[in-house]
């Protein structure tokens, strides 16, 4: 995520004014409801101060220190303003040169699943200057960003402290992709066995995420990262496989999940056999998309499903 294309704005980008369209509708859409919610009507002048006050307070408070609790996130309906998240990402874009490495139709697939079902709960590996755009499109819910470079954090989390991210390590290298898919076919078994990735025997699942990635069940995964593109890079081996165990190991429900950079072989390979063609939804550019039920709730399902004809 962190490799970006540098571009000047204008309305010949049509990544901008994907970025620029949604912002505004969703401001727009934001100020619409609260304007037609009766409840808010009857707010006295002293009640919508405190309320705002409170939302510019709790945006503020260190992540390290906040705990995720959707009625404290409603506060902003009772406040007129446009919602802090959503007016900083507008600002942001509408201003910057630099735009996210997804491209406009990448983008766009993620967009149409959050359409549906935020605010959720959005799992993203990767930090980058689409990070905000994720965040604010998700607004109201939870998004949580891992990340394996500390000055990457420190840089972006200068410019908005009010995204949710952790550091966290990865112990693979790209150039053993190919032994790390054989030893894990091989002992297909436990690797098939759906569990916490916590207590998973399989040699690809990651155990030293942060307790607030393991304590979810998220709606939405997002595989950007961590670094794949040369073959000392730790590359997303691990991160593919522990996805699809997290979206399997859920109580019910589905979790979709998306994948970038397919166009690499390891990214090729490893969602294909570990997320499955089966739940794949469809690809756009260099995207994937794969919706996966939980295991939990129906015995017995298979691994992966039959490929449709």
């Amino acid at each position: 995520m962190k490799n970006i294309t540098k571009l000047h704005f204008s309305l010949q980008n049509p990544t901008h004014i994907l970025l620029t369209s949604l912002f505004l509708l969703l401001l727009f859409l934001s100020l619409l409801w609260i304007k037609n919610d009766p409840t808010n009507q009857q707010q006295s002048s002293n009640n919508l101060q405190c309320a705002c006050e409170q939302t510019s307070v709790s945006v503020q408070k260190p992540v390290s220190e906040r705990t995720f609790d959707r009625t404290d996130l409603s506060v902003s309906s009772s406040c007129t303003k446009a919602p802090i998240s959503l007016a900083g990402a507008l600002v942001h874009y509408v201003t910057t040169s630099t735009t996210p490495q997804q491209t406009h139709s990448e983008i766009s697939v993620t967009l149409r699943v959050l359409e549906s079902r935020s605010p959720c709960k959005f799992l993203v590996f990767g930090l980058g200057h689409d990070s905000l755009m994720w965040a604010g499109l998700n607004y109201n819910g939870r998004t949580v960003f891992v990340e394996e470079d500390r000055s990457w954090i420190s840089q972006i989390k200068g410019k908005w402290p009010e995204l949710e991210v952790y550091w966290v390590t990865y112990e693979t290298k790209v150039r053993d992709a190919e032994g790390l898919l054989r030893v894990a076919l091989e002992g297909r078994r436990e690797c098939e066995e759906v569990d916490d990735p916590r207590s998973s025997k399989c040699n690809l699942a990651l155990k030293s995420l942060p307790k607030e990635v393991y304590e979810e069940e998220w709606d939405l995964i997002m595989v950007d990262a961590p670094t794949g593109y040369h073959d000392e890079a730790p590359g997303r081996m691990s991160a593919i496989y522990t996805a699809g165990l997290m979206a399997r190991n859920r109580a019910d429900g589905e979790t979709d999940v998306f994948v970038h950079d397919v166009d690499r072989v390891v990214e090729d390979k490893f969602s294909k056999t570990f997320l499955c063609e089966g739940y794949m939804r469809e690809q756009e550019g260099r995207l994937r998309h794969f919706t996966i039920p939980s295991h939990k709730s129906r015995t017995g399902r298979p691994f992966c499903p039959p490929i449709s004809p």
